[in-house]
């Protein structure tokens, strides 16, 4: 099985949604049985919380159910469980960076690196502003999770899946 991590600052905007795009985009591959997918922050502000409420909404609209995630902080553990641990900025990957054991450095990458249609490096944070921000989010989380399950066919037993 291949883990996937998600990452934000607080887990309540960014990396929540993308932990359920990319939930529903291998369940529309019948691939859950083969990906694990979660999220977190790398601070401990929304510990225990919901998503915001308008990124709930925003994915509802979009058919995406994140209204049952909960935020957590990134551990310890986390850099020896997931294969892939995907950062929404720059800021958070550098944050990531100065937590992980060297061995497990090559583990952390941003996650618009498998964006195909965007050439943005980072996902803005919406939280200090409107509705269209977490459409925004919605957009560049949407075009990367279809290249990040591309990545993983290439480079694993995926591969010889069909779409």
């Amino acid at each position: 099985m291949i883990k996937v991590l998600f990452v934000c600052m607080g887990n309540i905007c960014r990396s929540p949604t993308a932990e359920g795009v990319f939930r529903h985009v291998l369940a529309a591959n019948n691939l859950l049985h083969l990906v694990a997918v979660d999220s977190a922050g790398t601070h401990g502000y929304h510990v225990g919380e919901a998503p915001d409420p308008r990124a709930q909404e925003a994915a509802i609209k979009r058919g995406y159910n994140i209204g049952l995630l909960r935020a957590r902080q990134v551990c310890s553990q986390d850099f020896q469980e997931f294969d892939l641990i995907l950062a929404m900025d720059r800021n958070n990957l550098a944050a990531l960076k100065t937590l992980c054991p060297p061995e497990s450095s090559t583990r952390i990458n941003l996650f618009m690196e498998y964006s195909s249609r965007h050439v943005e490096v980072e996902v803005p944070d919406p939280y200090y502003g409107g509705a269209q921000g977490f459409d925004r989010v919605l957009d560049m989380v949407e075009d990367a999770s279809y290249g990040l399950l591309s990545a993983i066919r290439k480079r694993s037993p995926l591969a010889n899946l069909s779409a």
